[in-house]
């Protein structure tokens, strides 16, 4: 089932650069960070309380190590589907005044937001250079951008 929910102001805004990119990551980082922090603190009383490992045992298996990254990976997925797909943006982007949308102003799919995020990890993985690509394309469009056929556009002030 495909979103047709249609966004507002499509004539107000204008693509995204990269400072303001960079900000939302950093904001985002922050709660990429607490998130993390929770599904650990679950994973390991899961280990420690259900299947009663002792302290010393958790994170001694390859099963625990893979478990724990699997949760991670997953949740922080979540975070970013979710947010893109109810209103175009996480919080960081909410405070950066951004919003990713389909190129025709509509939210983005299940899939848009799927392919975004492994092209995310990839840009990342990359040394960045998936972002840093906004530099040099003409329509400041970061990989995630392209492989998803999104765009990151700045809203205008209220």
């Amino acid at each position: 089932m495909t979103n047709t929910r249609r966004f507002t102001q499509l004539d107000d805004v204008w693509p995204a650069g990269l400072a303001r990119r960079l900000g939302a990551m950093l904001y985002d980082g922050f709660l990429v960070t607490a998130i993390w922090i929770a599904v650990t603190v679950v994973h390991l009383a899961l280990f420690r309380f259900v299947l009663g490992q002792t302290a010393e045992e958790i994170g001694t298996t390859a099963f625990d190590i893979w478990s724990l990254r699997v949760m991670l990976l997953f949740f922080v997925t979540l975070f970013f589907v979710y947010s893109w797909r109810r209103g175009g943006m996480t919080l960081g982007m909410q405070a950066w005044r951004l919003r990713v949308q389909t190129l025709d102003g509509h939210a983005i799919t299940l899939q848009q937001s799927l392919i975004r995020c492994a092209t995310a990890w990839l840009s990342l993985a990359a040394f960045g250079i998936g972002y840093w690509w906004v530099l040099f394309d003409g329509q400041r469009r970061s990989w995630p951008d392209i492989a998803s056929k999104t765009e990151t556009v700045v809203l205008p002030k209220k």
